[in-house]
């Protein structure tokens, strides 16, 4: 069966620092940011941020509610879920039974931050484009070929086999403070302005519970599942099989 296949804008590194952005993300959104350029967003305040690998995080977004954002950067997807979860991965991964695996999957909470998305163009919850000569350029609308991802998650018995190849390096823990940027990231599901975004972020407290927000559990389950997967591909065939994100 075919992956689901996601179109996504494509990171670029802009030309110069958008003059809009940090009023925006400020003023409209409520957002703590960080000094300075390049913008960035200070987490564990609002949100915390799950770093994982984009076609593990693809196979994840059935798990969001509609309005619970998440950015791309480069090969990597960062889910927003809420303030304190990064903290609580380690443990819940134990609990999960993924904890003596070294997974690609990355947590930034308190003290940390994010390089801050480019803003959303028009139609997309952004402030569109800005006016031409003063001010900086315009990010336009653009895409890249759709990026492919697996559409179902790891079955609970691919377990078993993790013991079938050596584990390779060492089991990354939350980091506290700046994540890595490979460029200019670009919001997949952009942020809504004058919505509280605690309320659409994955979290412990929806587990077994009745509200809307999604279940930072099954979020994490998914896309360990999946980091488990593209570890246990690559060390099984070899380095011929280490190969970039398929593009079509």
């Amino acid at each position: 069966m075919a992956g689901t296949v996601l179109v996504v804008p494509s990171p670029r590194r802009p030309s110069g620092p958008d003059p809009r952005a940090r009023h925006w993300y400020e003023n409209a959104l409520g957002w703590a940011t960080v000094p300075g350029e390049p913008l960035r967003l200070r987490t564990g305040v609002r949100f915390d941020v799950l770093d994982v690998p984009a076609e593990a995080g693809g196979a994840a977004l059935r798990h969001l509610a509609p309005g619970s954002p998440v950015a791309v950067d480069g090969g990597r997807m960062r889910f927003l879920v809420a303030a304190g979860s990064a903290e609580e991965l380690p443990g819940l991964l134990d609990w999960l039974e993924w904890g003596s695996l070294p997974l690609d999957l990355l947590a930034l909470g308190a003290d940390g931050s994010l390089g801050a998305p480019a803003l959303p163009g028009p139609g997309a919850n952004g402030p569109g484009p800005l006016p031409v000569g003063r001010g900086g350029t315009a990010l336009p609308p653009h895409t890249v070929p759709a990026l492919a991802v697996g559409a179902v998650p790891a079955p609970r018995a691919a377990r078993s086999a993790r013991s079938s190849c050596p584990a390779a390096g060492a089991r990354p823990v939350p980091a506290q403070g700046v994540c890595p940027v490979q460029g200019a990231a670009v919001w997949l599901r952009p942020p809504e302005p004058g919505c509280e975004v605690e309320t659409s972020l994955p979290t412990l407290s929806a587990v077994g519970g009745g509200g809307g927000a999604p279940d930072l559990v099954r979020l994490v389950d998914t896309v360990a599942a999946h980091c488990h997967r593209i570890r246990l591909r690559r060390a099984c065939a070899g380095p011929s099989a280490v190969q970039p994100l398929a593009f079509s």
